[in-house]
């Protein structure tokens, strides 16, 4: 089974890929750990694409395309795959298309995880990190023992700029509006699936294998 997992930052998307990994047996490929697997076995695209960062550019789609088709063309993903964080753009989504085609293969499902955007804000704005020992804690879904205190050292909690109302929500519209064709984009191929992220987690999880178990 061949699948791409969408959503905003806070959806919940590390969860829900562990579980889908762990029920259907395919590896997970997030775009940062083929760059880093790339990197470390010294692979040309690897060093290419090393290139670029260091140099701290983005590295162009026809070796980040690249590394994607060595990726999945490993043994592990023979048997399908979970991408996460590619593609990002029509263009990738495109070349993927024909990438998978050339293998002899195609996407079955692009699952988008969406969440109310207050809900969003909530989660992301609710982080409460200890700036002595690093511990992170959520003021609703993980309070430390004393409101604003680390349980770890008493060192009075931070609210880091990244975690702010106006920043979050502002990175939230970003990636809305950079998602849109490409939902669009799967949408009009019939491949996108919405899940109601605004539920508890195993719920969560329970609707997305109820769309998956045709295709098991």
């Amino acid at each position: 089974m061949n699948l791409i997992l969408m959503g905003p930052p806070g959806a919940g998307k590390g969860t829900q890929a562990e579980k889908i990994v762990e029920k259907y047996g395919i590896p997970h490929i997030s775009t940062g750990d083929m760059f880093r697997s790339a990197i470390k076995e010294g692979t040309e695209l690897g060093k290419e694409a090393k290139s670029y960062m260091d140099n701290g550019e983005l590295v162009p789609d026809e070796v980040t395309i690249g590394i994607v088709r060595e990726r999945l063309a490993k043994d592990d993903a023979s048997n399908g795959f979970l991408l996460d964080g590619f593609p990002r753009t029509i263009a990738q989504a495109e070349a993927l298309e024909n990438l998978l085609a050339d293998l002899n293969s195609s996407i079955d499902h692009v699952i988008r995880i969406d969440v109310d955007t207050e809900q969003l804000v909530e989660r992301l704005t609710g982080r409460r990190v200890c700036p002595t020992c690093g511990a992170t804690y959520h003021v609703t879904y993980n309070p430390p023992k004393v409101e604003g205190i680390c349980d770890n050292d008493g060192t009075e909690l931070i609210q880091r700029d990244d975690d702010k109302p106006e920043t979050v929500r502002k990175r939230l519209d970003v990636n809305l509006q950079n998602a849109q064709p490409l939902l669009d984009f799967y949408q009009d191929k019939g491949y996108l699936v919405s899940i109601n992220g605004d539920q508890d987690i195993n719920q969560v999880f329970h609707d997305i294998d109820e769309k998956l178990g045709g295709l098991k």
